[in-house]
């Protein structure tokens, strides 16, 4: 169950944007503790992967939901670099 005041970002429907670039600019945009749930119909793994290269240290993730139709992932900013 999701937080009502947590951002959803809904990787499914991206338009222009890919859904690495959705995540690392909803993530960016958190404040200390803040987190939201990443929407997705492949398994997202590489996003977390590249929050631990890029963002060293800042960032906790938590699997909702792992497929095999849709992905949920908790994206945590734990602190800010």
């Amino acid at each position: 169950m999701t937080d009502s005041q947590e951002q959803i970002v809904d990787a499914r429907v991206r338009g222009e944007m890919s859904c690495a670039d959705m995540a690392m600019g909803a993530f960016d945009a958190l404040t200390d503790q803040a987190s939201f749930v990443l929407v997705a119909n492949h398994d997202p793994r590489g996003i977390h992967y590249m929050l631990q290269a890029e963002r060293p240290g800042t960032s906790g993730w938590e699997d909702l939901e792992s497929g095999p139709e849709l992905w949920r992932a908790r994206i945590t900013r734990t602190a800010t670099a």
